[in-house]
């Protein structure tokens, strides 16, 4: 793979933009991809000293470490183009990221935007509200345009998604647990930095930049704390206010590597009151040290500290809370020690190298999602997005399926006597029931019902099948419903969404959950002229999953279904391959634990349909589709639902191939 990596930040400035940068180039060369590096340069006493492109930077007024760095964007694209990356990694993009962004739009490339900084909180604490507002448009116009946008923190997710930014997953931060660790502590390093050090006292210490968006002045809540040696690792503007307003602290200045490393070990407690942190590096290193950490209870560092754990999260803005938790710690070595135990513990996992390789399971998935946004005829909004995988085991007991011939499961004949179907709905009934836990007599029951009859369009799911579903009481339903109105001569596709609504919300306020699947067309031309429905369409679906609280399943976001050989003859149902893609992509989506891994298996014990259909497929499909319609019928006058009344799925049941029909 060849990964060009737009960086806001770079060497000779090392910061935690820097530091996760370098990190990701190092697994790139470990795992033998090729890197191309587009970073501010710094002058001529510091190239970039690796492939890639020096932009011409100026520093930032008042804080001249940070340098901010332009370029046109079709000189940046050509630069690019010379690469041939396969994505473009954009780290912590706001000005450079931007241009690194349109010049990955200009040659056709994924793009992955990661969120490290939030530039809008800096805004507002440096006292520039004109500019925050401005910071916000940008940060929501950039990662909207990316391809993926990966957070740090649920907070910061939580934040994007605000900001109206889809397609937001979560990617941490390793951490290097070789170098930072509890064997580094060294008391005469402890003597030697703070020489009046006494052997009762505790240093409690902070390592960061001196901005003012770190805060770092809400240390002085520890003044006159007994026993509280303050000490402070870092640089910046804040430095000389700082050094005024902590006249007791040791200032250290900024520390790297084994010298870093033996600082933080040596800490006793290790505070950080930085309230716009999206992730909080400092605390990871912190707990691989060994150190309880004290940190403000908002944004990255809710992720990373287990409060009465590992340490504690103080009140926001409360410098009376900070001050309790710290003298809590200061006071109770049996705890200190117990906390920094479990602070340890917690980040055995968080290496670099793990995180590395979600980083390229990440870039896979960029290239995917780029692929449907390509192939979408009209740009909607939320983007397709799939599942984000497995949850915890359902819970489900009635499960009900709505919808038309899709769920009925028209074309799926594997393993069924000549004339019934299975379908997706069918199987997922059976991957659910399989799941499900086990209590023992009764309570091992799961109850299906499929009301689903072909031809139906989303009046038939309101007028009638949500009132027999209604009627059922189940705490499941899935609605796959909508392509047989789309593909009328004239639709209003806004009304149709609307009517789909109205019955997902009447299924919610049952207190049923509901599975709200997209629609999706084969790959072929003729699809092409519906494409534009379908991909608006969808796009309220998704709302309306947002909306409601209802599970949604992305089909349309799911590159497989496009594929020919999915489709049966009659080319607009699909085969008993694409029924399995289908139930096993709600699986996932439900939390259906080992779902993708049990896809895998059925996949090879099953082979796909036998010998096609005789006849003409204009003979056979369409001509007799097309008489029923100018008699003002469909394929489903006078059928019954399949499943109108639940069947018993019990532990008896779930080695059978198919379910009664």
């Amino acid at each position: 793979m060849r990964v060009a990596v737009v960086t806001e930040s770079f060497l000779p400035h090392m910061n935690g933009v820097t530091g996760s940068v370098l990190r990701v180039l190092e697994h790139l060369e470990h795992r033998g991809h090729e890197a191309f590096v587009v970073a501010p340069g710094a002058g001529r006493d510091h190239p970039l000293a690796m492939p890639g492109r020096s932009i011409p930077s100026l520093p930032l007024p008042r804080y001249p470490a940070v340098r901010v760095a332009a370029a046109p964007v079709a000189s940046l694209a050509r630069a690019l183009r010379s690469f041939r990356p396969d994505v473009v990694h954009l780290a912590s993009p706001f000005v450079l990221g931007w241009q690194g962004l349109l010049a990955a739009e200009a040659m056709g490339v994924p793009s992955i935007a990661v969120y490290q900084t939030d530039v809008v909180a800096y805004t507002e604490r440096y006292g520039l509200p004109h500019a925050t507002a401005l910071a916000a448009g940008h940060t929501r116009r950039l990662h909207r345009r990316a391809t993926l946008t990966l957070a740090p923190s649920e907070a910061a997710r939580r934040q994007l998604e605000g900001l109206g930014v889809d397609r937001v997953s979560i990617w941490g931060r390793g951490v290097d647990g070789i170098r930072f660790a509890p064997h580094r502590r060294d008391e005469e390093w402890r003597t030697r930095v703070v020489p009046s050090v006494a052997a009762g006292d505790a240093i409690v210490g902070y390592v960061g930049r001196l901005a003012p968006e770190k805060q770092v002045e809400d240390l002085s809540a520890l003044a006159g704390l007994p026993g509280v040696r303050l000490v402070v690792v870092g640089d910046g503007p804040s430095r000389p206010e700082l050094e005024r307003r902590l006249p007791d602290a040791v200032f250290l200045g900024h520390l790297q590597g084994d010298e870093l490393a033996t600082a933080m070990a040596s800490f006793d407690v290790f505070v950080h009151p930085g309230e716009s942190e999206t992730f909080g590096q400092t605390i990871q290193e912190a707990q691989a040290s060994g150190v309880p950490v004290v940190a403000t209870g908002r944004g990255g560092p809710i992720d990373l500290v287990r409060s009465s754990i590992d340490g504690w999260l103080y009140r926001p803005g409360d410098a009376d809370d900070l001050r309790a938790r710290v003298a809590d710690l200061v006071g109770d070595v049996a705890k200190r020690r117990a906390f920094a135990g479990a602070a340890r513990d917690a980040v055995v996992g968080r290496t670099w190298e793990s995180l590395g390789d979600d980083l390229l399971e990440h870039y896979g998935r960029a290239g995917a999602l780029h692929a449907i946004d390509r192939s979408v005829r009209t740009r909607v909004w939320p983007r397709p997005n799939p599942s984000v995988g497995p949850g915890t085991p359902p819970l489900w007991r009635r499960y009900v399926a709505l919808g038309d011939s899709i769920t009925e499961g028209l074309c799926d004949t594997s393993r069924m006597p000549a004339g019934a179907h299975r379908g997706w709905a069918d199987r997922l009934a059976q991957l659910l029931a399989h799941a499900a836990p086990r209590g023992g007599g009764n309570a091992d029951v799961f109850q299906y019902a499929n009301l689903a009859v072909r031809s139906r369009r989303v009046r038939h799911l309101v007028d009638e099948q949500v009132p027999a579903c209604l009627a059922l009481r189940p705490d499941l339903v899935s609605v796959l419903i909508g392509a047989n109105d789309l593909v009328c001569v004239r639709v209003d596709v806004a009304a149709v969404a609307d009517e789909v609504e109205i019955a997902v919300r009447r299924l919610r306020d049952s207190g049923a959950d509901v599975l709200l699947a997209t629609v999706f067309l084969p790959a072929r031309v003729a699809a092409g002229i519906l494409a534009h429905r379908f991909a608006a369409y969808n796009a309220r679906l998704r709302t309306i999953a947002a909306d409601t609280g209802a599970i949604l399943v992305d089909l349309e976001a799911t590159p497989e279904l496009t594929r020919l050989e999915l489709w049966a003859d009659d080319k607009v149902h699909l085969r008993s391959r694409g029924h399995r893609i289908v139930a096993y992509r709600a699986a996932e989506a439900l939390g259906v634990p080992d779902a993708e891994a049990l896809a895998d298996l059925d996949e090879a014990f099953h082979l796909d349909d036998g010998p096609g259909a005789e006849g003409s497929w204009l003979r056979r499909d369409a001509l007799p589709w097309v008489w029923r319609r100018l008699r003002g019928r469909t394929a489903g006058d006078g059928i019954a639902p399949k499943l109108p009344g639940y069947v018993r799925i019990g532990p008896a049941d779930l080695h059978r191939s198919s379910l009664p029909s």
